[in-house]
């Protein structure tokens, strides 16, 4: 009986299983776009977990001692590198560099048992702003009270709010709501922070929630509201836009190309926020038009399955 590694192979034969899987690993890494629907939706939202299976397609080429495999092993190397390698690289932290507002992203869950705690969390952080999501009854009251010291300005609507320590004003609705959906659902809002360096339109979004499923994601109601979100985000007057929000799916998936494709996403940090008890991907993002979005960070666990993130945006020299 012949097990992994046994038999009489010659060199030219030992270890085409492994170099076989190095290049379709390869392949969906560089041409994850190519795989259609909701399955190459499934795809785009983990591909920095392609690096684990990599080390072991490696552990497997040694217990082969093939060649043929080990050469192969270069092209999803590469391939990784490529993609997603440049999010380990160092970058500009949040405390350093050129003037620019340091934000904080964090969905509080509507089920977190410390509100308390989780605000005074998010007033420690030390940011300029502070974008919070799933704010219902009675807790809305609790971080409106914790917070109010130390951001005297803070909007809210529905269950997404905005929390500042620059005056805010043209404070507004956005209209994300999905067609089918009848119920009370506000879940978006637009402010203007009047900074340092100028005014800054902010929009704090919380986008429905997808589900994974043997055949992809269904993901039709959070792909319509980027949709509506990415038309407003267009049509912002202002110049200079950050965009806060539990988006509910990767910078990598093609759902939020009405997003991705009109404005800037860090370039550094994997900054894997949810669930929180074992992150595997980051669905809380900080984007932005006509400025940089440097490095973005995890900060530790509070009551919530998501965990805060935080990001230093600096506008874009006039």
């Amino acid at each position: 009986m012949r097990w992994w590694g046994a038999g009489r192979e010659g060199p030219g034969r030992r270890g085409r299983v492994v170099a076989g899987l190095a290049v379709v690993v390869a392949g969906l890494l560089l041409f994850h776009r190519g795989v259609p629907g909701s399955v190459g939706s499934l795809l785009e939202s983990f591909l920095p977990w392609f690096g684990p299976v990599v080390v072991v397609l490696f552990g497997l080429a040694l217990l082969r001692r093939s060649g043929v495999a080990s050469v192969a092993l270069v092209l999803p190397v590469a391939a990784w590198a490529y993609v997603c390698g440049g999010l380990l690289l160092p970058g500009e932290g949040a405390g350093s560099g050129a003037y620019g507002l340091v934000v904080v992203q964090h969905n509080v869950s509507d089920e977190n048992p410390d509100p308390a705690g989780t605000a005074r969390a998010m007033a420690g952080a030390g940011a300029d702003l502070v974008a919070l999501e799933e704010l219902v009854p009675p807790a809305l009251s609790v971080y409106e009270e914790v917070l109010a010291s130390a951001y005297p300005y803070h909007a809210v609507r529905g269950t997404v709010g905005l929390w500042s320590k620059h005056p805010l004003s043209g404070v507004r609705p956005v209209d994300l709501r999905p067609r089918g959906i009848t119920e009370p659902w506000d879940r978006g809002l637009r402010a203007v922070a009047r900074t340092p360096r100028g005014e800054v339109a902010v929009y704090v979004a919380h986008l429905p929630s997808v589900r994974v499923r043997t055949s992809g994601l269904a993901s039709s109601r959070r792909d319509e509201s980027a949709g509506r979100l990415g038309d407003a985000v267009a049509a912002e007057e202002v110049g200079t836009v950050v965009l806060l929000g539990d988006l509910n799916g990767t910078v990598d998936d093609r759902g939020l190309d009405p997003l991705t494709s009109r404005m800037g996403v860090p370039g550094r940090g994997l900054a894997l926020s949810f669930p929180a008890a074992f992150p595997v991907a980051r669905i809380d993002q900080v984007m932005a038009r006509s400025a940089t979005v440097g490095r973005i960070r995890t900060l530790p666990a509070t009551g919530s399955d998501h965990l805060p993130v935080l990001a230093r945006v600096t506008p874009d020299t006039p």
